[in-house]
């Protein structure tokens, strides 16, 4: 009996008639879970399941995953390409062909203006492997700007710059394995439940057959933080003062991994004299809120542990000490001797489902397979394997895209393309990015939706397959290589990005007239040729399309002798049975050896002082705004506004706040407040929790003109990372019926 119903409805569950299953990977967040996608007799998809013999989420979807097959025919998708004169008039639908020949035209025609660079390119996270390989071919071997990134920028950049001040190399030490072995997980600003449900539900599966204590640093009482052993209410942007003061502890009380450190590492003298001279808990405490004698446990139970292993999310990369966060985590690793071993690792929870594809292949800041554009031999050994001068490459990175659009506002870039991402929505500091838009001679947008917010200042629009309309791979958090096979054929005059970007090609030969690869599996070869290499830790060259399916998945390295091996151990396989998996393992760690991708082998130590540049609450300005994902949506709604579901159970922007300040204030539970920050205003529902402090705002980063309106947006000197999650911001109430008529415009979705 609930709430004195005598009759309840009974639950039913409506028959699919499936007749065949398709493989694929879900296109949402890093988790890598592989699904099966149902089509009927009549060849529509009608549901998704997740594929029980899948190694990373073994039959589990979220409710992202579980919905997933409601994409295809989803409100809002782009049908033709459009275009414009101006951003004020309205669109006219064109033919590809005229499409792509104006975009071309005016790239060409801003380029010799103003110069090569002049024109910018930012891509995302979101396309499939071979789509990032061949759209870097295309920018870096034909168009020739080297203002070109991605907007992972936004979510992992700093997580990036960290491997590769540490370690030599981007990409994550370890795998989802190690929650198996670990004797302690550390978990930095990653709220798992939300951000990446089935990696949480791998950790507490790991938990309940082996209790291991878990410690959560997070400003905010996070679903994570509500299931920890010890939560740590850290005082917003100071984790690199939490854990040099770690470190203080560690050194002081000799639990340190002298062996290890004397063996793999170089720095650690600098290291030890400035935490043990500036970083004493006594002092620490009051920077970064934790008492210190919570310090100092929290220090011995990771130091004594069997194995060790820290893991983080937005909470340390969004900041202006992103970069620094993560080598300091690394450093905490290093010195305990937890890298490269089960249980014991950095690992960053990657944001978007394929920006470690991005990162390995889209040439964004740098060449294909983790190569440098200033290094001379990697420009020639690209140069030469896609058959064009060496002289065509620039001699360093271009700017990243935090800093694309002041230049666009300074007038150095005239031009734009964007790529599956939607900066109207997703960028800090709106206000600004909105004269930004308007500045520009040309802007073309390519998205699924032509109902993307940034499609308004758009000149010609490319409406773009979705998902399991295309083919290709994507690279999983833990560099597990999965394959989406091709289900339907592209929505209506939409195309695949990887046709779009191969015509894009034709009309750049005047410039270099290079192998253009003529299909994604094409492409995939090619990668497979690149990654190869004495010592290289990108190895792909052992993998197959048909050999990731067979093995739901494979981690780099996968080398050539890696599959020689299994060829041997597993038999020699012709075709696969696509119904039972086969183990094609791959590499689950790096650095096992202790042997680092730097010039002499070792790890780096690196001293981090905290300089406090956060902008923080004063009396103008009395709260700390925070930022994050709820379950139900992803990144700017694009999608996931689009689900009745998903939308169904998260439609409108809100804003958690302690009940005892809005009490103070004369603010109700479910009423609407402005907020204002010195950038912008918004308006949010509030929802009175003590899941946040007297000081504390906490408001999701999925709705459109809501807190990025607020947001400062200060970069991280080394990622160009923007801090999201430190900023200042005050409470005023607002007239309830103009909220509520903001609020109900704001749900067109």
């Amino acid at each position: 009996m609930i709430f004195g119903r005598k009759k309840r409805k009974p639950i039913s569950i409506p028959a699919k008639p499936v007749k065949e299953w398709k493989y694929t990977t879900c296109n949402y967040c890093s988790t890598g879970c592989s699904i099966e996608l149902g089509l009927n007799s009549e060849g529509k998809v009608i549901t998704s399941r997740g594929h029980a013999g899948a190694d990373v989420n073994r039959g589990k979807l979220c409710i992202k995953g579980l919905l997933e097959h409601d994409l295809f025919h989803s409100p809002g998708r782009g049908t033709v390409p459009l275009a414009r004169e101006k951003a004020h008039l309205p669109f006219a639908p064109t033919s590809w062909d005229a499409a792509l020949d104006t975009t071309a035209a005016k790239i060409k025609e801003i380029q010799e203006k103003y110069g090569r660079d002049s024109f910018a390119i930012v891509s995302t996270g979101q396309l499939l492997t071979e789509e990032f390989y061949a759209l870097g071919k295309l920018v870096r071997g034909q168009i020739g700007t080297n203002n070109y990134d991605g907007n992972t920028t936004l979510c992992m950049a700093s997580a990036v710059s960290g491997y590769k001040r540490s370690f030599g190399s981007d990409g994550p030490p370890g795998c989802y394995d190690d929650f198996e072995h670990t004797g302690c997980l550390m978990a930095f600003g990653s709220n798992l439940p939300e951000q990446h449900p089935i990696i949480y539900w791998r950790l507490k599966e790991a938990r309940e057959k082996r209790h291991f204590p878990m410690i959560v640093v997070d400003p905010r009482v996070t679903m994570l933080a509500q299931f920890a052993d010890i939560h740590l209410p850290i005082t917003p942007g100071t984790d690199t003062v939490l854990i040099n003061a770690m470190m203080h502890v560690i050194f002081k009380e000799g639990l340190a991994d002298d062996d290890y450190i004397a063996k793999h590492t170089k720095g650690i003298d600098d290291l030890k004299q400035l935490v043990l001279e500036k970083y004493d808990p006594k002092h620490a405490q009051h920077i970064c809120g934790i008492d210190e004698d919570r310090i100092r446990h929290v220090a011995r139970v990771y130091a004594k542990a069997s194995s060790a292993m820290s893991i983080w999310t937005m909470g340390i990369n969004q900041s202006t000490h992103g970069s620094d966060g993560v080598c300091n985590i690394n450093n905490l690793n290093l010195i305990t001797g937890n890298i490269g071993k089960p249980g014991g690792t950095s690992l960053s929870i990657t944001g978007q489902c394929n920006a470690m594809g991005t990162r390995e292949w889209s040439s964004c800041s740098g060449l294909p397979g983790y190569r440098y554009l200033e290094k001379p031999k990697d420009r020639k050994h690209i140069a030469d394997f896609w058959g064009i001068d060496e002289s065509f490459f620039p001699p360093a990175r271009g700017l990243a895209q935090t800093d694309i659009f002041p230049a666009i506002e300074s007038g150095q870039i005239k031009g734009l393309w964007l790529v599956a991402t939607n900066p109207m929505t997703s960028m800090p500091n709106q206000p600004r990015i909105r004269r930004a838009m308007e500045k520009l001679e040309f802007l073309v947008v390519q998205d699924v939706y032509q109902d993307v917010e940034t499609n308004q200042f758009s000149h010609v629009y490319f409406p773009a397959a979705v998902w399991a309309e295309k083919e290709g791979c994507h690279t999983n958090t833990e560099r597990r290589v999965n394959l989406t096979r091709n289900v339907l054929p592209a929505y209506a005059d939409s195309k695949p990005d990887f046709w779009i970007f191969k015509e894009m090609s034709k009309r750049f030969e005047d410039r270099n007239k290079l192998h253009f690869p003529q299909s994604a599996e094409e492409a995939f070869n090619e990668m497979r040729e690149l990654s190869k290499g004495e010592g290289r830790t990108l190895d792909i060259s052992g993998m197959t399309w048909d050999r990731i399916e067979a093995a739901r998945g494979i981690q780099w390295p996968y080398t050539e002798a890696d599959a020689a091996r299994d060829e041997e151990k597993l038999g020699k396989v012709i075709a696969f049975d696509q119904k039972q998996r086969v183990d094609f393992l791959g590499n689950r760690r790096l650095y096992t050896d202790g042997v680092f991708q730097t010039e002499d082998g070792r790890a780096n130590l690196i001293c981090v002082d905290f300089v406090n540049n956060n902008e923080c609450p004063d009396d103008d300005y009395p709260f700390w705004l925070n930022s994050g994902r709820v379950v139900e949506h992803f990144h700017t709604r694009t999608r996931t506004g689009k689900i009745g579901n998903c939308n169904k159970f998260s439609p409108t922007p809100y804003m958690e706040m302690n009940p005892d300040a809005a009490a103070e204030l004369g603010i109700e539970h479910g009423s609407y407040v402005r907020l204002v920050s010195r950038r912008g205003d918004a308006v949010v529902m509030v929802q009175t929790t003590h899941r946040v402090g007297r000081d504390m705002l906490f408001i999701p980063f999925h709705f459109h003109d809501c807190v990025n309106r607020l947001t400062l947006g200060l970069l991280d000197p080394y990622s160009r990372q923007p801090a999201f999650k430190q900023n200042a911001v005050r409470v005023e109430k607002v007239d309830q019926k103009e909220a509520a008529q903001l609020n109900l415009e704001r749900r067109k979705f």
